[in-house]
């Protein structure tokens, strides 16, 4: 994955948080909304459960069937929601800053579409079931997609552009998508697994889930978090970048390990959510401006406040039913995709 310069960068109002103060109180903010976004999906469910009673389950635990709903069912669900949408949405800006193309995002360019057919593959030819054998045929995937999508968006005469990257992304995306359904039907027992995940859902995860592809997340947000200068740098240019002393090959590697530790980690726990990765980079950057030294950690806590609400958005949209998150972030991302790409935002970031 490397740079793609636009012929010229539109023209872009003051962020309303410009001063450093600001932007921290605004980390601070992030982190209440967070908060609330964890007690809600504590909260709401088939089985509502008030403020009082879900301090309770971890203050005075009393086997009530709300207590139990909290802890055993929708904690697990909560905390895999947090680590998930901090993956997906650092992965999203990492991806967008390194690739300077603001369509970027690991559902769009077919990264997660690369690691669930590794996963499904990883299944029905070898038999894995743990987590953390998925999280490596995972990564494997989204890196072998991630090379694919710029390999294909890059040929011709013409340096890979926002627009031939998501087409590319697309196009690669639809043929992983149907490898992996065909791979499924041919075997009874790899199409139970894939249906687990393959809608995108926290749901039915449990917490060893969680800690089988945590190492991967965790390495890929430290990553993410070590590259935000490099990013900065990236950003002017090439030129630019080496006169600041900027390694940029190497740069541009630990930022696409970055993206790949992320979005593989989140698609080996939860399958394949899309625009979150795509959402959260534009709203972090609507609020602070092009620093990635705030952007990344602005997406950090945006991303699993967002994946959490839309979550809950499934679970009362149709009670007493549900909508798996996935389906929900797809009505909520693909309108904010086809805005952008009204809007004329095809520019270098």
């Amino acid at each position: 994955m490397t740079a793609t310069a636009a012929p010229a960068a539109e023209e872009r109002s003051a962020p309303p948080l410009t001063t450093g103060t600001a932007r921290a109180a605004g980390l601070l903010a992030g982190v209440v909304l967070l908060v609330v976004a964890v007690l809600l999906s504590l909260a709401v469910g088939a089985l509502p459960v008030s403020p009082a009673q879900v301090i309770s389950a971890f203050t005075d635990y009393a086997g009530t069937d709300a207590h139990v709903a909290v802890r055993e069912l929708r904690l697990p669900r909560t905390l895999i929601g947090i680590a998930v949408g901090a993956a997906l949405g650092v992965a999203g800006t990492v991806i967008q800053g390194v690739t300077r193309n603001p369509l970027a995002d690991p559902g769009i360019l077919g990264i997660e579409a690369g690691a669930a057919f590794a996963v499904v593959t990883a299944i029905y030819v070898l038999g894995v079931t743990t987590v953390t054998g998925y999280a490596w045929f995972a990564l494997l995937g989204a890196g072998v997609a991630a090379v694919a999508v710029y390999a294909l968006g890059a040929s011709g005469r013409a340096a890979a552009s926002p627009v031939t990257l998501a087409l590319a992304g697309a196009a690669v995306a639809a043929l992983l998508t149907a490898l992996t359904s065909a791979l499924a039907l041919l075997d009874s027992g790899t199409l139970d697994a894939f249906r687990f995940w393959v809608v995108g859902s926290l749901a039915g995860r449990d917490l060893g889930m969680l800690a089988g592809a945590e190492p991967f997340l965790l390495v890929g947000v430290l990553l993410a978090l070590s590259s935000t200068r490099a990013l900065n740098a990236l950003a002017l240019g090439e030129d630019v970048a080496r006169s600041l002393g900027q390694r940029v090959a190497l740069s541009r590697a630990l930022a696409a390990l970055a993206v790949i530790c992320c979005a593989g980690g989140a698609v080996a726990v939860a399958g394949p959510i899309g625009f979150v990765g795509l959402v959260v980079p534009h709203a972090a950057r609507a609020l602070v401006g092009p620093d990635y030294r705030w952007i990344v950690p602005y997406s950090l806590l945006m991303g699993p406040i967002l994946l959490l609400v839309a979550d809950v958005l499934g679970r009362v949209l149709v009670s007493p039913g549900e909508l798996q998150v996935g389906i929900v972030m797809a009505v909520i991302g693909a309108p904010v995709f086809i805005w952008l790409v009204r809007r004329g935002k095809l520019v270098q970031l």
